[in-house]
């Protein structure tokens, strides 16, 4: 692959990220219902540890990234060689920690959203409000000030 191309092929990659990112945003505060929430947080989640991992690439010219491990104890150069050419580990392990993290609350998400459905029969935000409007009206009736 030619060297020109690798500047361009990295900002296509970048402006898809942020693409992605604009559209699970808008899924977020714009979708009515708590399952459409869930995924385009989901979404929104896999779209930065994305970034992330592509925030620490680096580019090396003429070389692939190497992984983080030094593979040669004997040649005093092998550590500096592996700090000109390795991928930066931290936001790799960043991103494992991020993974674990929004598994647990996307699942708590949908457990929360399993027992509205139970109790009020929908997932609509709207409907919920209205309900929750509605619940507030009959309460303040039987106040007598």
């Amino acid at each position: 692959m030619s060297e020109s191309i690798i500047p361009y092929l990295l900002t296509v990659v970048f402006v898809s990220f942020v693409i992605n990112l604009v559209i699970a945003l808008y899924g977020i505060f714009a979708r009515p219902t708590l399952v459409k929430k869930i995924i385009a947080l989901t979404i929104f989640s896999d779209s930065l540890n994305s970034l992330a991992i592509f925030v620490g690439y680096r580019v090396v010219s003429g070389r692939v990234p190497a992984p983080p491990v030094v593979v040669n104890y004997t040649n005093p150069q092998g550590p500096a060689q592996l700090a000109k050419v390795a991928v930066d580990p931290l936001p790799q392990a960043l991103v494992l920690t991020a993974i674990v993290i929004g598994l647990a609350v996307t699942l708590f998400m949908v457990k929360v959203t399993m027992q509205v459905y139970r109790v009020y029969g929908t997932t609509s935000v709207r409907k919920l409000e209205r309900i929750e409007h509605g619940n507030r009206g009959e309460e303040d009736e039987g106040v007598v000030e």
